[in-house]
């Protein structure tokens, strides 16, 4: 179900920075929790960011804490992921997400929170 349009990502030189954008539109701007995942080749996809409107903090995995920062724009449903010193090791395919908890196919739980809405992807790639 493509519910959420993502953009942003590329190339970038280790300690570099890359601005990823979601929108979403359809039942996906009533979810309360966003999130952003990344999955590297050949695993599983990985919750690195999380926040929900409705009072809270983010929350970020280790590897990208501090350096990371998930934010929100409701008045245009969008959410974005700003990613500082990157590292080669950041170099994945990284997916935004919106909660969806009618435990449709392609849901995957971070944080205690289930995602259902998923933006296409998009490849960060950190190297020289």
């Amino acid at each position: 179900r493509i519910l959420m349009e993502q953009s942003g990502g590329g190339s970038v030189q280790p300690g570099g920075s890359l601005r990823l954008s979601c929108v979403a539109s359809g039942d996906a701007t009533q979810s309360n929790c966003k999130a952003w995942f990344r999955q590297y080749p050949g695993k599983d996809r990985e919750g690195i960011a999380v926040l929900c409107n409705r009072g809270g903090s983010p929350f970020y995995v280790d590897s990208v804490k501090g350096r990371f920062a998930i934010s929100l724009d409701d008045a245009n449903n969008a959410f974005y992921l700003q990613m500082d010193k990157l590292q080669p090791g950041d170099s994945a395919l990284y997916y935004c997400a919106a909660e969806d908890d009618t435990g449709v196919p392609g849901t995957w739980t971070f944080h205690g929170v289930d995602f259902g809405f998923w933006g296409q992807g998009t490849q960060v790639t950190v190297s020289w």
